[in-house]
């Protein structure tokens, strides 16, 4: 079910939006209408949906429109045209009261600088949302510190903010945006300015906290490696415009155009991918004691091996060529006494993994959940994956785009 929804947004910027809007209709260049309006393209007819529970990482250059996307979840800004729905609601349509309920119990946020209150706290920065919407001062200090201990500040509630180093800070900050118990996180570039030891603590604690509280989060990004590392699922914006949705590994293996294919390249895919993205399901199956049969339905099936079972049990891998010398020789044995023990690992696992256990054997590898065959994974298709490309052009510059299709509504218009 989806929670955000992003309909046809533009955004633009400046004293004529409309002449601005009806020049990109007609298909003309941000540096065009920049040129003959005075006005700046923020963002051009982005469509996109964001699932409940999951973490959607938008991500982008500087100058691509990821944070001025994240501020239209919250009407921070207005679209210049389109519709942003929140569960199925168009929030456009929101009087100021409704939406400043909508923003105090709806969302959370966590920005880049913190947004502490240096004379409050530590408790009292991370209470300061329930004391906003009246809970009483027990009750949002119990809640406060369930979070602070929760993000590992257990012990800091009495000191302030200048107290802290920046990782704490941020913890702060978190702890302050899920007291709330909001429906979504909105997330910008939260953790960009942490040094990267701290960033990876935060990236680690995001993705636990995630696993227990199943919130959905927005996570605003220019760092491909942290994108990869915590989405769910990636947007990627070019020049206010969106490239390519999809899964780290659809990313990583199925990129849209030259210009993810290039953001992507130096990304080091044996980390970032798992065997169980690459594994192919155990094809042939051998379950009873006939050679011969065995080979005829190995051959008929275009396999060159087949993975033994008995009693309902993964036995190991039987090759074309073994069972081939086994019938010429009118051998006895049944199909688990020929078959081979192939390495074995665990389907959660990082390709980085497999690849010392590929190199030394012919066998693939098999991909277990504990004792249970899930796949697996050869040798061939480990090299596909991390064939090094050839070094690419320089990232293209964004082609004209696209006249926009007419709408028949007008311009969404910010609320009274």
């Amino acid at each position: 079910m989806s929670m955000i929804e992003v309909k046809n947004v533009t955004k633009i910027f400046g004293e004529n939006p409309q002449e601005a809007l009806r020049l990109l209709r007609e298909g003309a260049a941000k540096d065009e209408i920049l040129a003959k309006t005075g006005c700046t393209v923020g963002l051009r007819d982005v469509s996109l949906e964001i699932k409940r529970g999951e973490i959607f990482v938008i991500m982008g250059l500087s100058g691509s429109g990821k944070s001025t996307l994240i501020r239209h979840f919250n009407r921070l800004i207005d679209p210049t045209d389109g519709q942003i729905l929140f569960e199925g609601e168009d929030i456009l349509k929101y009087d100021a009261r409704r939406l400043e309920a909508f923003r105090r119990e709806k969302l959370g946020m966590v920005f880049q600088r913190f947004g502490l209150m240096p004379h409050r706290t530590v408790l009292e920065n991370a209470a300061y949302g329930l004391s906003v919407r009246g809970v009483p001062r027990a009750e949002r200090e119990a809640k406060a510190m369930e979070w602070l201990k929760t993000v590992g500040l257990e012990g800091f509630e009495k000191q302030y903010p200048g107290q802290l180093s920046g990782g704490m800070q941020q913890r702060v900050g978190l702890a302050r945006a899920l007291a709330n118990d909001p429906d979504a996180l909105l997330m910008d570039e939260a953790f960009s300015a942490l040094d990267p030891l701290i960033r990876g603590q935060m990236q680690d604690q995001l993705v636990e906290l995630q696993a227990q509280l199943k919130k959905t989060i927005v996570f605003i990004t220019h760092d491909l490696d942290e994108a990869l590392r915590l989405g769910d699922r990636i947007a990627i914006l070019k020049d206010g415009a969106l490239v390519q949705v999809g899964t780290p590994n659809e990313i990583l293996l199925e990129p849209a155009d030259d210009y993810v294919r290039a953001f992507v390249r130096d990304v080091n895919r044996a980390k970032v991918l798992t065997v169980e993205k690459l594994m192919k399901p155990p094809a042939h199956r051998i379950a009873h004691d006939d050679l011969d049969r065995a080979l005829l339905d190995m051959r008929k099936a275009g396999e060159t091996y087949g993975f033994v079972y008995k009693s309902g049990a993964f036995q190991g891998v039987l090759t074309e060529a073994a069972l081939q010398v086994a019938v010429a020789e009118g051998s006895s044995a049944s199909p688990a006494d020929l078959a081979q023990e192939p390495p074995r690992i665990e389907q959660g696992s990082p390709l980085a993994e497999a690849l010392p256990m590929a190199m030394g054997t012919d066998l693939p590898l098999a991909v277990m959940e504990e004792d249970e065959l899930r796949g697996f994974l050869h040798q061939e298709r480990i090299g596909e994956v991390l064939a090094v490309e050839p070094a690419p052009e320089p990232i293209p510059e964004a082609a004209p785009p696209a006249p926009l299709a007419a709408k028949e509504t007008e311009a969404a218009k910010p609320a009274a």
